[in-house]
């Protein structure tokens, strides 16, 4: 800070044939500093969507949680005031940036990490001291603001579920599906690690993040007190025995059948199916801990053809394609606990007769309609 001042060792870059800078701020001036788009501002300077502000307590408590391992990239800003860049005896790119004290900096990329930082530096001040990079534009009113927040928003994608689950190595949960992919042949062969949908012509039939949601859904049983390796243990033997009832996958896992002909035919090439699988695998770990095995081979009569439209058609089927819905995964885990011979909980039993009403009335007024034909 100099005089009316504040003053950083700074970088200097050109895009757009106008100058940037990207300056290190320590966390604790960050809250200072920056202003994000809220109420405090007036509606002029109002360029950025509103805070999500759930957001704000995950990413400040994983800052909290891993004070060794954190990562925070860059936040982009405009500066709207007056700005001095000197350039150093070193290099002209080098040197000292200053932003006058009436400046605004406002925030086009990075708010809800501002806010984070906030929160984190209230639970841990020591955080205060560390730094973060932050990339400076001279600000070139709202119109430009705006369309700055939209460019650096345009070709943003988030990464698929599957591989943000398989780089997380910090989370138990992802650490037992990838064990239990390891110790099982078909999961580990034919499962896709970055893709979180499966395309007509992949090799793949199950993706990362269907096992590992399936899996933490089987797992999640009351009074579930296993621990790691026991829970790696229990999935990857209800699986192992789920598969041996399942023909189709038995057939793909022997080269005699393709992942597209299965997706094409049968219910349970898609992830509706397993994570069905893994809430009947629930319900049999909670009631029946010593024998769970015995009631999966009933599996074998489950009819699994998409063309059986007396059993898939509105239960897994919407318009001739699967539907994800909650209400449908419902149904499909009804359907298999039937065929299992296991009680619907009220709950199940109450969806179930809502579509088997529903499909009456549905082949009632298709019948209607016919005779009038």
């Amino acid at each position: 800070m100099d005089g009316n001042w504040f003053e950083f060792v700074a970088m200097q870059g050109i895009q757009a044939r106008n100058a940037f800078f990207v300056i290190m701020v320590p966390l604790k001036f960050v809250p200072k500093f920056f202003k994000f788009d809220d109420n405090s501002l007036p509606p002029s300077l109002r360029a950025q969507r509103t805070l999500n502000k759930s957001r704000i307590p995950q990413i400040s408590r994983y800052i909290t949680e891993n004070p060794k391992e954190y990562i925070l990239s860059s936040l982009c800003a405009c500066v709207d005031g007056e700005v001095k860049f000197e350039p150093s005896e070193i290099s002209n790119n080098m040197g000292k940036l200053k932003i006058s004290m009436d400046a605004t900096v406002l925030i086009n990329d990075g708010q809800h990490r501002r806010a984070a930082i906030e929160e984190a530096i209230k639970v841990n001040p020591h955080l205060g001291e560390e730094t973060i990079s932050v990339v400076l534009y001279a600000d070139q009113g709202l119109k430009r603001s705006q369309q700055m927040f939209a460019d650096l928003n345009m070709h943003a994608v988030k990464p698929a579920q599957s591989i943000k689950l398989l780089f997380n190595h910090r989370d138990e949960q992802t650490h037992i599906t990838k064990s239990v992919i390891e110790a099982i042949p078909l999961f580990s062969e034919f499962t896709d690690f970055e893709k979180s949908s499966i395309s007509n012509r992949s090799t793949k039939i199950f993706t990362f993040s269907s096992i590992h949601q399936a899996t933490k859904e089987l797992l999640s049983y009351k009074n579930n007190k296993l621990n790691t390796q026991e829970s790696i243990q229990i999935a990857s033997q209800f699986w192992q025995e789920v598969i041996q009832y399942i023909p189709g996958w038995l057939d793909l896992q022997e080269g005699k059948t393709s992942s597209f002909h299965l997706r094409q035919n049968y219910i349970h090439a898609h992830g509706i199916a397993l994570q069905a699988l893994a809430r009947v695998g629930n319900m049999l770990l909670q009631n029946y801990s010593e024998n769970w095995q015995n009631h999966l081979s009933k599996l074998i009569h489950v009819e699994w053809s998409r063309k059986n439209l007396a059993i898939w058609d509105g239960r897994a089927l919407v318009a001739g394609k699967i539907n994800k819905s909650r209400n449908n995964l419902v149904l499909v885990t009804n359907y298999i606990q039937k065929v299992l011979g296991l009680p619907l909980s009220d709950e199940s039993q109450n969806v179930e007769e809502q579509f088997i009403n529903t499909q009456q009335v549905k082949h009632h007024t298709y019948s209607n309609i016919k005779e009038m034909v």
